[in-house]
């Protein structure tokens, strides 16, 4: 404490006022007020001595009587320059804070607390460093001042005029430190250089905060101005649009109007009306505005909410799949039963619904069986054709990024359809490809599987879509080229080909009338009797469909209506001559193939993406050296087949009555017509084995007879697929005994009647049934090579080449 001090506080005793969150100090003016009885006493022993006390803070403010060790041990000497006693009691005290003190004791034997105190001693700085501080502080006082104010004049002026370092540091402290607990911690800082550089640092702080908020409240004003200025011209806008658009208004404004009524989810709702600002915004010719109004209408024309009710009439049902299909008995009976399903689980939200697939060749019904579908359950129907789609985008959609971009195929269905239930057929499925740009089938995953379709997001409206209540059906000619997880989602139905009853049926029912209809002739103007029928679909066609007997049925159309614009006839009856007439000879021989037995022909049956059809499987042996030739574009499990055909027959040669190096001294060339057509699979096996014995046995293969089956290097023969088809094929080509594996012989249930019963199907488990069944006694040798019973080759050709053997006839086999 200055030696100069006019207080001596050595052996002093002064009242002691405890304050609970105020710090005063020195050389700064407070006002209180005293309510508390001990805190009056202690007032007013003050105003009794010469009007001085201690004021010390307590060290929790909630303690309300605190006792010595309570309160702080630094605290200020003060003056009562004012006492102003109040109407409700207590007083009104102004203190004038002297000097710090620091507190020796306390003493609480008295109605009021006293304490001896004694001077605290202070570092005071370098004059010229706290000169320097000094106006350091007093220009962040002013930079403070402008950007928060806050200080009053006199205490401006006080700052300026005062150049002692601790009169100033506590001035200061006064107005800059607020905080009790950062007030009392510099009350007890006894460097007046550090006190300073404290005041540094809050003063900055404080200009840092004002410049932060300063720039808050700059950004908010511009944004508020921006808000008012669109506001404004918004307001201005609708009026042009108005006077532009006359009594229809503001297309942006009608925009909204029918967002409001269409009562759509939530969620699309607010991302419309967010689009509709923005294009609100854009300028009219802008190419960004018109692809968002696309983007708007496109959302807007989807079926959100519509949905129709379901018609689960069995007996509706059955009504219009007999009026639309011939035939398809079994098909028939299964959609009866999905739609009895259907009936029995509506309402209970099923987690797992069929999804049908049509499988079967072309012409067979499987787009119109859809259609039907649709029309028996009362719902919209979209066709989406799969062929050739190499795109995932054509599923899921292109990005709005996109230039042209668009919907997915399965969006654009429900949009042509106008529910949200509609029958959706996915047409083609097994048509689908990959590239670069993704894989279709992958995307096509998401849409039929119904854990996931209900929140399908096309990437086009980019928003979730609820596919669960579509019905979706496939349909595809062949399930060997679809993935197996897509595949593992679909419920098989196979359609087989037509016998040649129900192709003469669905001709007379529905192919004929819908022709005459499209080329202008009225019913009754073409008369075709059963026998042209017939002739028509044997001579005409040659297919698992009816699509060939509708182009040909069309073409008779046409010659009737050029006869009867001509004036030569008003009534047509369909003979066979005029059959020739109109449609030329015949295209198809029935009996081609198999007019007779031959030797080293076979005929073999195979199931393709079009139907049946039947292979005549040819063998020539030649002198060589055991080169084994296949043509006929074989694919390499035939190729496989013909090799292990071969090893069997190797490794039965004694009981053939072949020797065992047979193989090494001639060729065989195993060749399968219409050799332009890809040809694959193992089935051909058996086929291809009779064909080889017959060629080196010479034994004549029956014409007609048919096989199908896989042979094995121990002669077992196993079962194929695609029995159906090959047995129609059969019996289409006028076959009327067909070997088939044992183990097929399940399937023969789901043959149709007329082929059941006028086919003879002869079921075998080894090649030695096999070779019983289809090989005839051997004949005298006509000039083909046969290998005989001592190896040696006996033919025209062997002769020509001076083989001592002469021609004869080749042991018979088994």
């Amino acid at each position: 404490m200055p030696a100069s001090s006019r207080y001596d506080l050595y052996a002093t005793r002064y009242p002691l006022l405890p304050l609970k969150s105020v710090v005063i100090f020195p050389h700064s003016i407070v006002t209180l007020l005293v309510g508390k009885p001990r805190s009056i006493q202690t007032v007013e022993a003050a105003m009794a001595h010469d009007h001085c006390l201690v004021v010390v803070t307590h060290r929790d403010p909630e303690i309300e009587d605190p006792q010595a060790d309570d309160l702080h041990q630094v605290g200020t000497l003060v003056r009562i320059s004012s006492l102003e006693p109040q109407p409700t009691g207590g007083y009104q005290v102004r203190l004038e804070g002297l000097q710090r003190v620091c507190i020796v004791t306390v003493d609480s034997q008295r109605p009021y607390l006293t304490a001896r105190v004694e001077p605290f001693n202070e570092v005071l700085p370098a004059a010229a460093e706290a000169a320097i501080l000094i106006r350091h502080l007093r220009e962040l006082v002013n930079r403070c001042q402008e950007l928060r104010g806050g200080l009053g004049d006199d205490v401006l002026a006080l700052l300026r005029q005062t150049d002692d370092p601790a009169h100033f540091a506590d001035l200061l402290a006064t107005q800059v430190i607020r905080e009790a607990a950062r007030r009392q911690s510099f009350l007890e800082n006894p460097d007046v250089l550090s006190r300073l550089e404290q005041l540094a640092i809050a003063l900055t702080t404080e200009i840092d905060l004002a410049q932060l908020e300063q720039r808050i409240r700059d950004r908010v004003r511009e944004q508020i101005d921006r808000s008012q200025r669109e506001f404004y011209l918004r307001e201005q806008l609708k009026v042009i649009h108005n006077e532009l658009a006359g009594e229809a208004g503001s297309e942006t404004e009608a925009l909204r109007a029918r967002i409001r009524e269409l009562a759509l989810p939530e969620e699309v709702t607010e991302r419309l009306l967010r689009e509709v600002d923005r294009l609100e915004r854009m300028p009219a010719v802008s190419a960004e505005g018109a692809l968002l109004r696309t983007y708007i209408e496109t959302v807007l024309a989807l079926p959100w909410n519509q949905e129709t009710e379901d018609n689960l009439d069995l007996a509706h049902a059955q009504e219009i799949l007999e009026r639309d299909h011939y035939g398809l008995e079994q098909v028939k009976e299964r959609i009866i039963e999905f739609l009895a399903v259907r009936k029995l689980t509506a309402g209970r939200n099923s987690s797992h619904p069929t999804i049908l697939c049509f499988v079967g060749p072309p012409g067979v019904g499987k787009t119109s069986l859809g259609r039907s579908i649709a029309t028996a359950m009362g719902r919209s129907f979209a066709r989406v054709s799969l062929g050739g789609v190499r795109d995932e985008a054509e599923i899921r959609g292109h990005r709005r990024t996109y230039i042209g971009a668009y919907p997915g195929r399965i969006i654009g269905a429900l949009r042509r359809a106008g529910t949200l239930n509609p029958v959706i057929l996915l047409d083609e499925i097994d048509k689908l490809s990959a590239d670069y740009r993704g894989d279709p089938a992958a995307a096509l995953l998401e849409v039929l599987d119904p854990e996931q379709n209900r929140q399908f997001t096309d990437h086009y409206l980019d928003m979730p879509f609820d596919l669960s209540r579509v019905l979706f059906i496939t349909t595809a000619n062949t399930l060997s080229t679809v993935p197996r997880a897509l595949r593992d989602r679909l419920e098989v139905i196979e359609i087989g080909g037509y016998t040649e009853q129900e192709k003469l049926e669905i001709g007379k029912r529905h192919l004929l009338p819908r022709q005459l209809e499209a080329h202008g002739l009225e019913p009754g103007t073409l008369e075709i009797p059963d026998a042209t029928w017939r002739a028509l679909i044997r001579g005409y066609t040659h297919e698992a469909g009816v699509r060939e007997l509708e182009r040909q049925i069309g073409a008779i159309c046409r010659k009737v209506a050029r006869d009867i614009v001509q004036g030569k006839d008003q009534r047509v009856r369909l003979t066979r001559r005029r059959l020739a007439q109109y449609l030329g000879p015949q295209r198809y021989d029935r009996t081609e193939p198999h007019r007779e037995p031959q030797v080293g022909v076979a005929l073999g049956l195979a199931a393709t993406q079009v139907g049946g059809t039947v292979i005549a499987v040819e063998v020539a042996a030649m002198p060589g050296r055991g080169n084994l030739t296949i043509t006929g574009q074989a694919g390499e499990i035939m190729q496989e087949s013909a090799r292990a055909a071969l090893s069997y027959i190797r490794s039965r040669a004694a009981k053939l009555g072949l020797q065992p190096d047979f193989a090494e001294r001639c060729d065989l060339h195993i060749h399968l017509p219409e050799g332009a057509q890809p040809k694959e699979g193992p089935s051909a096996g058996i086929t291809m084995a009779i064909a080889l014995i017959s060629a080196l046995t010479d034994r004549p293969v029956r014409a007609d007879v048919a096989m199908t089956g896989e042979v094995t290097l121990r002669g077992r023969v196993l079962a194929v697929g695609g029995l159906k088809e090959k047995a129609l094929a059969a019996h289409r080509a006028g076959i009327r005994h067909l070997i088939a594996p044992a183990d097929n012989r399940r399937e023969l249930s789901r043959l149709p009647e007329p082929v059941a019963s006028e086919l003879q199907f002869h079921w075998v488990s080894n090649m030695d049934e096999v070779l019983g069944i289809a090989l005839l006694p051997a004949q005298p040798s006509d000039g083909l090579a046969v290998v005989g019973a001592d190896g040696a080759i006996t033919d025209a050709a062997a002769a020509a080449h001076g083989s001592p053997e002469s021609a004869g006839e080749a042991v018979a086999g088994t």
